[in-house]
């Protein structure tokens, strides 16, 4: 394909010269017609052959110039399922024909359509719809406009994003209108094939026009197709049938006494099923309905206008045009059309002519930006169901009184300020529905008018006061919905017939009811201290009153006689009235986070059910409990102070039939175990985070219906082994204990889930066959635990295998963080699958930042591991495009929405991000935090004991300011708010169909770590909804793995009652104060006091390079890992970046320093103490070849060598004079002052510590064989790169040792159980010994001692 390159900077250029007809563009535009080649995936393009470098410098030259991707015709068609090799191939041929048009957001689509030889242009959103463009409407400026509502902010990042062809998933053009072929056979078939007519074979085949479309058969004779004779077969209730003796034959029959049938003939097998295929959904059909919605139609077929036995015409979602043939001007040829659905068609005005079609009884046409209605409206006198939602109104035509027939009429989310009159006249409608309109004031005597109006629903709206003109009361109202309103004070005592109220999350205080009718009443999350029914609801059965400021349950509820649900969780609730839990009528109690010290005896037996005490200070149950409350199935009294649990019998026979007992988080010990064998019929049991130290082996053989067992932190030391009895147990929970011997569990036949983590485990006796139903095995935190390769073969049918991960000896030189650390879990809870994935990424960016994420898909798991897998490396390319973490996070959430591509357009989910990073805007702090969120996914610090809430809920019940946008944006949110019945989340990963409702723009905070922050807590919906921030931060403050402590939140919040997919991670930070993040030379070294950071000294591979034992370091890599994923649930993603690439990425900044080294004024140094732990690859004797004898203070016995090193650079008059040092530092005062190097070298943690004082001259550093690394760094793969800033004091120190044979004479082993360890008996005369090698050592020479000059130095962390 040939190609037109831009022109110079400046307004476009005039049209080509004629000579070249290929190359004729119209002045606003250049074309490059360039065939886009696929890379494998689909929709995705090969990036080289995006741009050549002219057009790369015409782009730059104006942000207001960009490109837009043209697409063929067939490109949609080839993505559908072909139904035959032929059709594939030549739809995958066509899909490469893929135009680049370089334009500017005032060229319009027609000068694009004369430049392309095109008539028309087509925009596709999120993969879905297809519409045409008008001709002035300007493409360039549509993509601008979509990727500014994303969330993009700068003019010069927008450019970019509009030319990466990812964009094409959310947003594409065509040139020609695309279809998929399933669409096309939804809306019309039609061929030439042989017809016969009748059941017999009298009639002759003969070559026919066949046309299949809404509800009829259509055969016509193929040369007078259009004014020959019609043959119509209406099919509803008719019969499709396979002709058995013609191949690829089909009988059409219609319904009815005189039935006719016609034989159709087709040639191949695809259309046989095609037809069969649509004809069987026709004759199924017991009323004749077509359905053609999300179809991207401008007009009906002309053919459906045939099918005159249409009642009801489905087209929702399309682009419905008047003027058309078979447009909606048209639509009163249907003569039997009586619902017809437009909703979603963007009309922007009434079809005036859909008012003549006198027999519709329903019309649907919401969402179609009206701002008012034609008086003809009135004529549609058959009108029974009218749906105007999502749309402008503000006012009702008076002629819409004459509807008298008329019994639904939906206005809700339009503009309406009050409740229109004419709702007087329209006696037949018993319900105002009129949520999300713009109400500010209730005035009930606009009701006391309307005495057919019996539901009002109000929600989401402004009501903030209430008016009353008279006492006059209403007797007709009897459901009330004022839900997410402002109300402060609601008295609807006057509504004598009430029996059903919603006022949830509003401000209420206090609130007044008639109790005369009243049956339900739902006053959740309110202020309310008083609630006042008079008289006493005698047919009250639920009341919800949960998160008030109640101090006591009303006295009115506890004299309800048919009450069976009260919930009043989380109030001020001191005691529970005796006439409240002695109810004879109260099936279920909900009484948790309250402060109820006491529960009243029971006297007489009761039917309760259900029991929540929950989060109350309950020390003891009463005594008769269970043996009054035989019908209790489920008691939650987790997070109390229970020590004992009362009997659950008083005879020899228990009558307990109590199925579900969670007791998690109380003071419950060993002798609480034999009160449990009173309930036989126990399936769900949890006694975590109690005071067990046995569980006897007696008790549990007897739970031989239980299915889900829970002892996680406890003191247990084993699991007894008649839990084999426990023939339907699926679930074991016992993490977090110091059980020492694998419980025999394997034998259960039903076993799916077992989480044995943290405990003591060292090994595995296994039978020789596991079960089939084994699903996940969690034995992570068992640090003395070695498996087998065996046992590992024999775990490798298990879904999820949870195990610890051994270091693995590497040649690559790491540098593992001691600021901080994670543990992760994550639990599926009743659901089959888990939706959540996370991020943790210790080392990241070169080991000097940490990145850690929490993704919730709710229902699907797609989305979270595709976040899980590419958002690490989004986030590291953002960071080297920008210093300002606002900016770089929410670039990273939205170049993460748009690689989602495909799987983003229809799921979606709620993502979370912290970056920890060093701060260099702020001084004063070593490290910073951001934070970054969409959806209900929370973070949460831990500063000085107390939760600093990090993240911000967009939903849209805690969250006004985003209901109230997408109530703007016209969005439809159903009664369990939803937008539009999919998510109750305003901001989302993905879900792209649902923009502009559902945007991918994160919240965003940033904070200075210090020292008082202890640790951060990430957590999914679930984790949040059962856990406040204070309850989470004191659940783990004090434990001491951040595993366990993950393990802990999670278990809480399924013992509190969660029964979804819970996440949490808990990240334990080391920062602030201690931190140290300056930037010597280039390399930040995070080394803090107090914490030891592991650096590798390798050997090389080549072995004309000297062993680093001999004191020269052959290579000192600061090559990290940047990202170390470490997931406790099988859930992983790294990611892997080189040094000099990313510094090479970075702009260029000013030298970093923390503020314990701040930048020197005076020329003196600080000293600081440091910490590291050096290893290298020796000799077993520790001594490398060339050694004859160990080093000096430091004791050598073939394992790793933990060190103190404080460094100290002195002034040198020869490394002064060396030319090539000065050269390649970028650090003159440094180089200039350094001459020797003092090493304190001591054990870790040690106390005291032996300085032993080292020199080494010029001439022995050039001669030096690894003097090249100070100049060069060495790579993984042999090559040699510039030093860039790479010089550091560890370096210099590795060249300069004392003597020949090296500080480092220690092999390394990378094996955790082989380190370096002093037995402290030993721990004095390891002391003396390190003393006598100091005192032993030689005076230096006075020569050497006159060129030593120790003036000033410097230490820094590594």
């Amino acid at each position: 394909m040939g190609e037109v390159e831009p022109g110079p900077a400046g307004p476009l250029e005039p049209p080509e010269p004629p000579e070249a007809p290929a190359s004729r563009r119209p002045g606003g535009i250049r074309v490059l017609k360039r065939t886009m080649k696929r890379n494998g995936s689909r929709h995705c393009l090969n990036r080289r052959s995006r741009f050549g470098s002219r057009e790369r410098d015409w782009l730059r030259e104006d942000v207001k110039r960009g490109c837009v991707y043209l697409y063929g015709a067939d490109t949609a068609t080839a993505t559908a399922a072909s139904t035959s090799a032929a059709a594939s191939s030549s739809a995958s041929s066509s899909s490469s024909d893929l135009h680049l048009v370089l334009c500017t957001v005032d060229t319009p689509a027609s000068e694009i359509c004369a430049g392309e030889g095109r008539e028309r242009l087509y925009l596709q959103l999120h993969g879905d719809l297809v519409r045409r463009l008008e001709p002035t409407e300007q493409p360039l400026q549509i993509v601008y406009d979509y990727l500014s509502r994303l969330g993009f902010d700068d003019p010069v990042r927008i450019q970019e994003e509009a030319a990466n062809p990812d964009l094409g998933c959310m947003l594409r053009f065509y040139g020609e209108k695309p279809c998929q072929m399933d669409h096309l056979d939804r809306i019309l078939l039609s061929g030439i094939y042989n017809v016969r007519k009748g059941k017999t074979q009298l009639h002759k085949w003969a070559e026919r026009l066949v046309v299949l479309c809404g509800t009829c058969l259509i055969v016509s004779s193929v040369k007078d197709c259009q004014t020959g004779k019609m043959h119509i077969l209406p099919l509803v209730g008719g019969k499709v049938e396979e002709v058995k003796r013609r191949q690829y034959c089909l009988a059409f029959s219609s319904a009815g006494a005189q039935a006719q049938t016609y034989h159709v003939s087709f040639e191949t097998l695809a259309e046989y099923q095609r037809w069969q295929r649509q004809s069987s959904k026709v004759v199924s059909q017991r009323i004749s309905t077509v359905d053609l919605s999300c179809h991207s139609l401008e007009e009906v077929p002309e053919h459906l206008f045939y099918s005159q036995d249409i009642t009801y015409l489905n087209l929702r979602h399309n682009f419905m045009q008047l003027e058309r043939p078979g447009g909606l001007d048209t639509f009163y040829k249907f003569s039997q059309l009586k619902g017809l659905n437009l909703s979603h068609n963007k009309l922007g005005s009434f079809p005036v002519l859909l008012c003549e079609i006198s027999t519709l009884t329903e019309l649907n046409l919401s969402c179609n930006g009206f701002h008012d209605l034609p008086s003809q409206i009135g004529n549609l006198l058959n009108l029974q169901t009218l749906c105007l939602d999502g749309n402008f109104l503000t006012t009702l035509p008076e002629e819409l009184g004459n509807l008298q027939q008329l019994s639904s009429l939906g206005i809700s989310f339009n503009n309406f300020s009050q409740i229109p009159k004419v709702y007087e006249k329209l006696t037949m409608l018993d319900k105002v529905v009129m949520a999300g309109n713009q109400l500010e004031v209730l005035n009930l005597e606009v009701l006391n008018c309307m005495s057919h109006v019996k539901h009002v629903d109000l929600r989401m709206n402004h009501l903030k006061t209430m008016v009353i003109e008279n006492l006059e009361g209403n007797k007709y109202v009897t459901h009330m919905d004022l839900r997410d309103n402002q109300l402060t004070d609601l008295d609807l005592s006057s509504l004598c017939n009430l029996e059903q109220l919603h006022c949830e999350r509003n401000r209420l205080r206090e609130l007044t009811l008639s109790g005369f009718s009243l049956r339900t009443l739902y006053a959740n999350s309110n202020r309310l201290t008083a609630v006042n029914v008079y008289p006493v609801p005698s047919l009250l059965t639920s009341l919800e009153l949960s998160r008030n400021l109640l101090e006591c349950v009303p006295d009115w509820a506890c004299e309800a006689k048919k009450i069976e649900i009260l919930d009043v969780s989380y109030n001020l609730l001191t005691e529970i009235p005796m006439r409240i839990l002695s109810s004879l009528s109260l099936r279920k109690l909900m009484v948790g986070h309250n402060h109820v010290q006491n529960l009243p005896a029971l006297v007489e037996h009761i039917p309760l059910e259900v029991l929540d005490i929950q989060h109350n200070l309950l020390t003891r149950l009463p005594d008769t409990l269970f043996s009054k409350a035989l019908n209790l199935r489920y008691l939650n009294a987790s997070a109390n102070s229970l020590e004992s649990l009362p009997s659950a019998c008083t005879g020899e026979e228990s009558l307990s039939a109590l199925q579900l007992l969670y007791l998690t988080n109380n003071l419950l010990t060993d002798q609480c175990v034999p009160v449990l064998v009173g309930h036989p019929h126990l399936r769900i049991l949890h006694l975590a985070n109690n005071q067990l130290q046995t569980f006897p082996a007696s008790k549990l053989n007897k739970l031989e219906q239980l299915e889900e067992l829970n002892l996680s932190g406890n003191k247990l030391k084993t699991i007894p082994t008649t839990i084999a009895n426990c023939k339907r147990l699926h679930t074991l929970v016992a993490h977090s204990n110091h059980i020492s011997i694998f419980p025999e569990i394997l034998q259960l036949p039903q076993i799916q889930f077992v989480d044995l983590s943290c405990n003591d485990l060292t090994e595995i006796l296994i039978p020789e066959a596991l079960p089939a139903t084994l699903q996940d095995l969690d034995l992570t935190g068992n640090t003395n635990l070695v498996l087998e390769h065996k046992t590992l073969d024999t775990f490798s049918h298990i879904t999820t295998l949870k195990i610890d991960q051994k270091p693995l000896p590497t040649t690559d030189s790491t540098v593992t963080s001691n600021f901080w650390s994670h543990g992760l879990a994550e639990m599926a809870g009743q659901r089959n699958k888990l939706c959540i994935s996370a991020l943790a990424v210790d080392n990241f960016a070169e080991g000097v930042g940490a990145v850690y994420g929490m993704f919730d898909g709710d229902r699907n798991e797609e989305l979270p591991r595709l976040l899980q897998c590419t958002m690490a490396d989004v986030l590291l390319e953002e960071v080297q495009q920008s210093t300002n973490d606002t900016v770089f996070m929410a670039h990273t959430f939205l170049v993460s929405h748009r690689k989602l591509g495909m799987a983003g357009q229809k799921l979606g989910s709620s993502a979370l991000l912290c970056y920890i990073h060093p701060d260099a805007a702020d001084p004063s702090s070593s490290f910073s935090l951001t934070v970054a969120n969409v959806g209900t996914c929370q973070a949460v610090l831990c500063r000085s004991g107390k939760p600093v809430p990090l993240s911000k809920v967009f939903s849209l019940e805690q969250d006004p300011e985003e209901a109230q946008r997408v109530k703007d944006q016209k969005a439809i949110i159903t009664e369990d708010n939803k937008v539009n019945g999919v998510t109750c989340c305003t901001r989302l990963l993905g879900c792209t169909y649902l923009y502009p409702w559902i945007l991918p723009k994160p919240h965003i905070s940033s904070t200075p770590l210090t020292i008082q922050d202890e640790l951060l807590i990430l957590g999914n919906k679930a984790l949040w909804e059962h856990l406040s921030y204070t309850e989470a931060v004191n659940a783990v403050c004090h434990v001491q793995d951040p595993l366990a402590a993950a393990k802990k939140l999670c278990t809480l919040a399924q013992s509190y009652g969660c029964q979804d997919n819970v996440g949490a991670m808990v990240v334990y930070l080391n920062v602030g104060e201690e931190g140290c993040t300056c930037e010597m030379n280039g390399l930040t070294l995070p080394g803090p006091v107090g914490f030891a950071s592991t650096a590798v000294i390798k050997d090389p591979p080549k072995p004309t390079t000297p062993s680093s034992s001999s004191g020269i370091a052959s290579e000192f890599s600061s090559e990290m890992s940047t990202s170390e994923v470490s997931s406790e649930v099988g859930s992983t993603a790294s990611d892997e970046h080189n040094t000099v690439g990313l510094d090479a990425g970075l702009p260029s900044r000013p030298e970093r320093r923390c503020s314990l080294h701040p930048t020197p004024t005076s020329g003196v140094f600080q000293r600081q103490p440091s910490c590291a732990t050096f290893s290298s690859n020796q000799s077993d004797n520790g001594l490398d070849s060339d050694d004859d004898q160990p080093v000096e203070g430091v004791m050598t016995n073939g394992s790793k060598v933990e060190v103190e090193v404080d460094i100290h650079c002195c002034r040198g008059r020869q490394l002064e004079n060396s030319p090539t040092l000065r050269e390649n530092s970028p650090t003159p005062c440094l180089e200039e002052r350094a001459r020797g190097l003092v090493f304190g070298i001591r054990r870790q943690n040690s106390v005291n510590s032996g300085i032993l004082p080292l020199s080494k001259d010029k001439t022995e550093l050039q001669k030096s064989p690894s003097t090249s690394c100070l100049y060069g760094k060495k790579l993984s793969n042999g090559s040699i790169v510039p030093l860039e800033d790479s010089l550091n004091l560890i370096e210099v120190a590795t060249e300069a040792p004392r003597k020949k044979t090296g500080y480092f004479a220690a092999p390394a082993q990378l094996e955790p159980e082989d380190q370096f360890v002093v037995p402290r008996d030993l721990e004095e005369e390891v002391k003396e010994q390190m003393k006598h090698h100091q005192e032993s050592r030689p005076e230096p020479d006075s020569s050497e001692e006159g060129r030593t000059e120790l003036a000033e130095e410097f230490d820094t962390a590594l």
